[in-house]
């Protein structure tokens, strides 16, 4: 399933802890819907074994996933559960609880405990010009934030003397210190609280070894500029002073819990991307930590009128310039004011019908943040700046506003591949029209298993390219299995422009069993000229044994049946879950006649959620929705789907109005499919078996 490096993800890292969590959870939920007065023992039982690791009978705060667990079952206060403790402790919670039985049961955990969330970076000025604010440390030294342009980046790392979490980041403060100073990035501490004493200042960073300067913030004029929200987020900035990162510095300590190491290194990861040339992955989170009680200032991170250097810029290149560069994967560039004025006309028409950037997915109601972690889609705020500048004078501005420009790599996004499998001969490909799927088949030729961690996908002409679908055919395998079958197998490895790789976290990979072929199934869209494509794959291997592996379930319904000239047929499927399911992304799949695609989930309990609505469904982006954190569906839920049709003379790429279409493979017939991409934990000895 393809995504963008934003897309891939470390959501996924903490995992384990996650499902140890939710599995607890989950278990009160059940005891809770089916009206019981007391836990099941057994089910209990096989979550406490399950927990306790050395089997002596007692969980510990190392076997629980936090401490908001211990504190909750330890009637006795000794430090430790045995199971008589729990199955009493929760009777008394489940009864203390007023929640309705229908709520998903994700939602029970929010007084738990609280860690980063990831959210959408430019509704939180991420991609801005940050204000040249004028600082002063405790030494009584002046300067601003552009009088560190000659470094590679500025770290400003929250922080308070008196907050406890302030203190737990200490160590890594320290160290982050050493080692961006010999990578070139400054590093500044901002204390935002205007009644810490110098004293206790220099206490805390004389205490964890840290010499980097420390700016008290009284007046909270940096803290307003930023719109900081705790005493522990830190915000990256740029030589051009562009905000390119703000949040968390890793996901170790958060309100009600602690980690031994962190899971997701933030900070770190966001630095690295930078100093590489890469796309940042995740470039906002929430930074739990002590909640800084400053009034939200009416000023933007950068408030001035609109111009190109100072916002327009900036704008373009967080949504549009990652394909709109020159050789890149869009029609025209929009690296420059040049580029902008020829192509402002229809720039304005596909922002404002939310063509562009593309993301189709519904918002979802009551939602903190995006629920997606590759959420492409315009801010409002970005929306309405862009429009109103597009509709004006386009002022330029000042030069010396421009932010960095961007690098665009010409080599292997994923870094140098283990192994690289291409299309046996390029594929013709025609001038005009339209043409069928070109399906071809690589033997890989390997003599044992492979865990594989990343891939990418790449043409050798992207213009023509629409689409790949990649699946496995296993060693004595035919290619001409039952498509229908196919489908509801899932996929391996997909692209779309925009989206041509996928690196998985650490402890995730797919399967590539030894003896097995590669089968490519490619749509090709001609441009005007006769060409060629001889695309290929290249594969990192997982560098040590997967703890998960990753699946792609296919939920079809291969008979269709749209009537002719029909603007809006409904067509469902509905799915029995057999077992719990722990989902990460969706992907629907139809041809050009999809107009809208729905997920839906009905619980054990009757309750019904909507999992995904692209009420504006395109063919030409097959995009994939990647969740920002796992979703547990339990056993006994129905998942259904709905597609709708436009079959009739409206739709302008409706191949024939007058025809009855049915399923197949070509863009001419029709498909459903809902890709539910979900993983499972492996055994031990099935993980090391490379």
């Amino acid at each position: 399933m393809t995504v963008s490096r934003v897309m891939i993800h470390r959501c996924m890292k903490p995992i384990l802890t996650i499902l140890v969590t939710l599995g607890l959870i989950l278990t009160l939920y059940k005891v809770k819907a089916a009206e019981t007065s007391e836990p099941p023992l057994k089910k209990l039982e096989q979550l406490f074994n399950r927990l306790d690791r050395n089997a002596d009978g007692k969980l510990t705060l190392a076997e629980l996933p936090n401490d908001g667990w211990i504190e909750r079952l330890d009637e006795n206060k000794d430090g430790s559960v045995n199971l008589e403790e729990a199955a009493k402790k929760i009777a008394i919670i489940l009864q203390s609880r007023s929640a309705p039985t229908d709520m998903p049961p994700a939602t029970l955990d929010k007084s738990i405990t609280e860690g980063p969330i990831t959210l959408k970076a430019s509704d939180h000025g991420v991609g801005q010009l940050v204000m040249d604010v004028p600082l002063t440390d405790i030494e009584g030294r002046e300067c601003k934030l552009s009088s560190f342009k000659q470094s590679k980046a500025l770290v400003l790392a929250y922080f308070s003397a008196t907050c406890p979490i302030s203190g737990k980041l200490g160590p890594e403060l320290e160290r982050l210190e050493k080692e961006l100073s010999a990578k070139n990035v400054t590093l500044l501490l901002i204390d935002p609280i205007p009644n810490e004493s110098i004293d206790e200042m220099k206490a805390f960073v004389s205490k964890y070894g840290i010499k980097a300067p420390i700016i008290h913030d009284k007046t909270n004029a940096i803290t307003q500029a930023l719109q900081a929200k705790t005493t522990t987020e830190v915000f990256v900035i740029d030589a051009a002073r562009t905000l390119v990162y703000r949040g968390a510095i890793s996901d170790q300590y958060g309100l009600g819990y602690q980690l031994d190491a962190p899971r997701q290194s933030y900070l770190r990861d966001a630095l690295a991307s930078l100093l590489n040339g890469h796309p940042i992955s995740i470039s906002a989170t929430t930074a739990p930590g002590c909640a800084l009680d400053i009034p939200e200032s009416k000023t933007s991170i950068a408030k001035s009128d609109a111009t190109y250097h100072h916002q327009i810029s900036r704008i373009i290149q967080n949504n549009c310039v990652e394909c709109h560069h020159k050789d890149g994967l869009a029609p025209f560039s929009l690296e420059t004011y040049a580029d902008v004025i020829e192509h402002a006309g229809m720039m304005k028409k596909q922002i404002s019908r939310g063509a562009m950037p593309p993301w189709f997915a519904a918002p979802q109601a009551n939602q903190h943040g995006s629920l997606w972690m590759n959420d492409r889609s315009l801010s409002e705020t970005d929306k309405t700046t862009l429009l109103t500048w597009l509709n004006s004078e386009r002022p330029l501005g000042d030069a010396k506003d421009a932010p960095l420009p961007m690098q665009h790599s010409k080599d292997w996004i994923i870094g140098k591949p283990d192994v690289v499998f291409q299309l046996t001969k390029p594929i013709d490909i025609k001038a005009e029209g339209t043409m069928p799927y070109q399906t071809v088949i690589v033997p890989t030729g390997l003599t044992e298993d492979r865990w594989i961690q990343s891939y990418e996908i790449t043409p050798t002409n992207r213009a023509v390219v629409h689409h790949v679908i990649v699946k496995i055919i296993n060693k004595g395998g035919s290619a001409t299995e039952d498509e229908v079958r196919s489908e509801r197998e899932g996929f391996w490895a997909a692209y779309v422009p925009g989206n041509s790789y996928r690196v998985l976290p650490d402890g995730f990979a797919k399967k590539l069993p030894a003896g097995a072929s590669i089968h490519f199934q490619i749509h090709y869209t001609p441009n005007g000229k006769v060409t060629q494509d001889q695309l290929k794959i290249g594969l990192k291997f997982a560098t040590k044994a997967p703890q998960y592996e990753i699946h792609v379930l296919g939920l079809t319904n291969p008979r269709l049946n749209i009537p002719a000239g029909a603007a809006n047929h409904v067509e469902t499927h509905q799915q029995n879950v057999p077992a719990d399911m722990t989902l990460s992304g969706y992907m629907a799949h139809m041809h050009v006649r999809g107009k809208s695609f729905k997920y839906e989930v009905t619980y054990p309990d009757g309750h019904t959620e909507t999992l995904l609505d692209i009420p504006h469904y395109d063919f030409n982006w097959q995009l994939q929705y990647t969740l920002n954190k796992p979703k547990i569906i339990l056993k006994g839920s129905t998942v259904k789907t709905t597609a709708v049709y436009d079959n009739s003379a409206n739709n302008p790429a409706n191949p024939d109005p007058t025809k009855n279409v049915r399923w197949g493979q070509q863009t001419y017939d029709e498909m459903m499919i809902g890709y539910v991409e979900y993983f499972l934990p492996l055994r031990a000895d099935v993980a090391a078996n490379k």
